[in-house]
């Protein structure tokens, strides 16, 4: 176990090195701390002009969402080709025959593109810094939502590397990388929104009116209110309580579930992290298939000098009321790119048992 590691920080180590060598990585970190200063510029300058205003967990929930956002962009790209890179540069042979273990080489390629899809994060620091000074964040939300980004990140270069490992063409492995990465953010997204547009349910709604012969209700004595005869009608909605389990193999619902939500005085959503949960745990609540609208009993009760006050539950009592997914979609995420490094590392090791046709092992 002590050689291990030895083996694996030096794969680390040149991995790194070689990342950081070109000019393209810094064009890339400064563009992104442009755009972050960009935003924090804009959320200040509401703050300051907006009195009572909390900009700070708003900032912090869209930088997050910004590194995470770029890592899925970056990371492919940065790890798509970490192995088979290697193998059609033949440099791969080379490390091959040295005392470097299989398992050295695939971790070494992964701890480094982890370690580089982490850079983004260490730039944000400065204005996340920025956020808690504006206020109105809690370091329970910093702490949770940093932790899930940081394994989300890693997620997304084990997918990279271990696809690296298991197709043959660096090309084909990047693209492949990214259509991973693409299915699990836009993909859940699309499927949820086509399933729920095909899968509809007929809502009975039961209304009672009141009768023109009335008069204006609003001077009217309550006594002589005459009210319709109840009229019925249907219309269709949508069935998200079906499919909500889909976005919980979302990276940005993962996010957003697992931060503690953050509500205002009213019960509203006050971030980006709260409004995306808040609207995941709604879809799992089934739409009342049967409703009674008696507007004739309201106004005779606002024309008695009563005004009904139940306005149905607030996002916070939806929110509270509902159940977490984001343990299940990180567990899903977990073992995904678990089983794709543990194929790249069959498919990598020496002496290979089997080649098919027209491959080469390094």
């Amino acid at each position: 176990m002590k050689a291990f590691f030895p083996g694996l920080w030096l794969i680390v180590g040149l991995e790194l090195r070689q990342r950081v060598r070109g000019a393209a990585w810094y064009v890339l970190i400064g563009i992104f701390a442009v755009v972050l200063l960009a935003v924090t510029v804009l959320f200040t300058w509401f703050t300051v002009t907006t009195p009572g205003a909390d900009s700070g967990g708003p900032l912090y929930s869209v930088i997050m969402y910004i590194v995470l956002l770029l890592s899925t962009l970056m990371t492919p790209a940065l790890s798509g080709s970490a192995i088979n890179g290697d193998r059609d540069t033949g440099t791969l042979a080379t490390t091959q025959v040295t005392l470097i273990t299989t398992g050295q080489l695939v971790l070494g390629k992964f701890l480094a593109s982890w370690v580089s899809a982490l850079a983004f994060l260490v730039v944000s620091l400065p204005f996340i810094i920025v956020a808690v000074t504006l206020g109105g964040l809690s370091p329970l939300t910093i702490v949770t939502s940093a932790l899930i980004l940081v394994a989300e990140l890693g997620v997304f270069a084990a997918i990279g590397v271990g696809l690296s490992g298991l197709v043959n063409r660096p090309l084909f492995s990047v693209v492949v990388s990214y259509l991973t990465i693409a299915a699990l953010c836009a993909g859940t997204l699309i499927s949820f929104g086509l399933l729920t547009l095909v899968t509809r349910s007929d809502v009975v709604v039961t209304e009672t009116n009141v009768s023109q012969s009335s008069g204006d209700p609003s001077t009217t004595d309550p006594s002589q209110i005459v009210c319709d005869p109840p009229t019925t009608y249907t219309f269709q909605v949508p069935r998200y309580d079906y499919y909500w389990w889909m976005l919980a193999a979302n990276p940005y619902v993962v996010v957003a579930d697992a931060t503690p939500g953050s509500f205002s005085k009213e019960g509203t959503p006050a971030d980006l992290f709260t409004i995306i949960a808040t609207g995941v745990r709604t879809a799992q609540h089934a739409p009342p298939l049967a409703e009674t609208n008696d507007y004739c009993a309201q106004v005779k009760a606002e024309a008695n000098g009563n005004r009904p006050t139940d306005n149905g539950p607030t996002p916070k009592e939806v929110y509270e009321s509902s159940v977490p997914s984001w343990f299940v979609g990180l567990a899903m995420h977990v073992l995904l790119a678990g089983a794709l490094l543990a194929g790249a590392w069959a498919r990598t090791r020496t002496p290979a048992r089997r080649l098919s046709k027209g491959s080469r092992i390094a």
